[in-house]
């Protein structure tokens, strides 16, 4: 064989090894980089979800609040209507007695 065919092959043989290792670890790269993206937007997405699920509990005990407010109001307007029935009685009794 002569030494140029013979440098041919061994350029030819390194080059596709060389090749296939550039391959390899670029395919390497790209899977650890979307692994780390993944894993990001995994974290992001328990953020969120923590997050909607405080504002839940938020409004679940502002709708709490709200209705006790809502039976306050309630009970203050029937006194109010009692007081207001009371003092009907009493300013008609003072009238009857003038």
């Amino acid at each position: 064989m002569e030494p140029t065919t013979i440098v041919a092959m061994i350029a030819a043989v390194s080059g596709v090894v060389l090749g296939w290792t550039g391959k390899t670890q670029a395919f390497k790269k790209d899977v650890a980089q979307e692994a780390g993206n993944g894993a990001s937007l995994r974290t992001d997405v328990e953020y969120i979800k923590r997050g909607v699920d405080d504002m839940r509990l938020e409004q679940r005990a502002q709708g709490q609040r709200f209705d006790l407010l809502s039976e306050r109001v309630t009970r203050v307007e029937e006194a109010s209507k009692s007081y207001h029935k009371r003092l009907d009685r009493f300013e008609e009794n003072r009238r009857g007695d003038l």
